[in-house]
């Protein structure tokens, strides 16, 4: 029963973390259409740059974050303003070969500043443990559970009770339709992107606190695909949900079988999904006829 609860917070803790990074992954391809690879380098970035803020620079803890919101949003639009805009009607191959070649150049500036040895962090988190019905788990891994899901949460009220985030709902279900009614759709683009470096780098910050800053992170980033196409490639909730069955699914597998079965599952799932539904668990189904 100990090991169940463990392996349950633990899977529940990468699960929270999994579904914050691919909740970027889905708002852009939402609003854009686009299909960003470099999510995982996202959260990588974001990583080192709270770790710059926080560590190499001194700065106390409320400060390092802000640093990092601000590095992130200048990053979102940056990389939509030079890269992805002037990439618009150009056939969707070339525009996903521009984001693989973006995640290797933001992987290649991570190591060049930073090299390839893990760096040290103070924890954020307390290290402590609780009792929880009869077994002692990890107080920073709930604690993970708790605030993934207070970002999350409050990403849903802004997307359906905010005025910009009902426009991006407008945007991502008719982009025509959005520009008669007055919404600036490049705006709307530029924000995808700033909210998926933003929940990238939420993502990236909890990751390194429970486990250490290095070039995994990217890594850790790659099973954001297998937790969106489960959850649904234009699906919101399907990727909290996809977020948490791959996470428990690694973590059970890696406690009662083998932690390198456990590496191949999520793309064991991914295969499959693909081939039994395709649309995924809550994404929608699209007839097109030619």
């Amino acid at each position: 029963m100990s090991t169940f609860l463990n392996l349950l917070v633990y899977g529940l803790a990468d699960g929270a973390i999994l579904a914050l990074a691919a909740l970027g992954f889905v708002l852009i391809y939402k609003a854009t259409s686009v299909i960003n690879f470099a999510q995982g380098e996202f959260l990588l970035v974001g990583a080192y740059m709270f770790y710059t803020a926080f560590v190499v620079l001194g700065l106390p803890l409320v400060a390092a974050v802000l640093v990092g919101v601000v590095v992130a949003t200048l990053i979102g639009v940056l990389v939509e303003r030079f890269i992805l805009r002037p990439m618009i009607g150009e056939d969707p191959i070339s525009i996903i070969m521009v984001t693989i070649g973006l995640s290797m150049l933001l992987k290649a500036l991570v190591q060049m500043f930073y090299g390839t040895s893990p760096k040290s962090q103070p924890a954020i988190l307390p290290r402590s443990s609780v009792e929880f019905l009869g077994a002692t788990v990890p107080l920073n891994r709930l604690l993970v559970i708790l605030i993934a899901a207070v970002v999350l949460t409050a990403f849903t009220i802004f997307f359906r009770r905010s005025r910009h985030g009902i426009a991006m709902r407008a945007v991502a279900d008719d982009q025509q339709a959005a520009m008669t009614m007055g919404i600036s759709v490049r705006r709307i683009f530029a924000l995808a992107w700033v909210l998926a470096a933003v929940s990238a780098l939420i993502a990236g910050v909890l990751l390194a606190d429970i486990s250490a800053v290095d070039q995994n992170l990217a890594g850790f980033g790659l099973m954001v695909f297998p937790v969106v196409i489960l959850g649904g490639l234009d699906s919101v909730p399907g990727t909290i949900v996809g977020g948490l069955i791959i996470g428990l699914l690694t973590q059970f597998v890696s406690g009662y079988q083998d932690p390198g079965l456990a590496t191949v599952v999520p793309y064991v799932v991914l295969v499959l999904i693909l081939l039994v539904r395709p649309y995924g668990l809550f994404g929608e189904t699209r007839i097109e006829r030619v």
